[in-house]
């Protein structure tokens, strides 16, 4: 469910979003700033999701192994 607020930012802010992000995206830009401070737990449930996936860590591990011959160097 989305809930509606009104916020107050200065005029040169406002018009640096209109130019950089797009009218009808700023929104979506703010929520996806803000969610990683305001919702907890999400960020952990996705690191526990991706520790659960056996293959993506084998091929991790295997590609962290791989970068110490370029720490010798």
């Amino acid at each position: 469910m989305q809930k509606r607020m009104t916020i107050s930012i200065d005029a040169e802010v406002y018009d640096g979003l209109v130019r950089v992000i797009g009218r009808r995206r700023i929104s979506g830009f703010l929520e996806d700033l803000a969610r990683p401070y305001v919702v907890q737990g999400s960020l952990e449930t996705a690191y526990a999701e991706m520790a659960r996936d056996e293959q993506r860590e084998a091929e991790a591990l295997e590609w962290a192994e791989g970068l110490i011959g370029d720490a010798a160097r």
